[in-house]
């Protein structure tokens, strides 16, 4: 069956952990949280799911205006479905629904940074964090 992919507003904190866990994000998100990872899908503006067969196999959590720009916090799929297509068109289902005159703009794990520029996305030099607490 091929994979089916959805815009689930109401995904639950333990899937959303399962799949940061089964990919490489896990590492750097707060999985051992999961009220905070309740918020953080209760305030995301756009949840994209991938599925085979039932299980979560991918997920996009993103935060957008619908008109200037989307942030994409995260993108994740299970390392045992990497390579066939899923994060990209996780990028292209988040962007759609997110509109057309949107910016999609995400800041990428170390070891997906040259993913990115195979898809075609371009890579700007300059990104500023303040961590929590500063």
């Amino acid at each position: 069956m091929p994979i089916l992919y959805a815009h689930e507003p109401e995904l639950s904190a333990e899937a959303f952990r399962e799949v940061l866990i089964a990919s490489t994000l896990g590492e750097r998100r707060p999985v051992h949280d999961l009220q905070r990872l309740q918020r953080m899908l209760r305030a995301a503006d756009l949840i994209v799911t991938a599925r085979d067969e039932g299980r979560l196999v991918g997920i996009s959590r993103a935060l957008t205006d619908f008109s200037y720009c989307c942030y994409l916090s995260d993108l994740a799929v299970d390392a045992a479905y990497q390579r066939r297509g899923i994060g990209r068109r996780l990028i292209a289902e988040t962007h759609a629904l997110a509109g057309d005159l949107t910016t999609l703009i995400l800041v990428a794990a170390p070891s997906a940074e040259s993913y990115y520029a195979r898809i075609g996305m371009t890579q700007r030099p300059s990104c500023w964090t303040l961590p929590p607490g500063r």
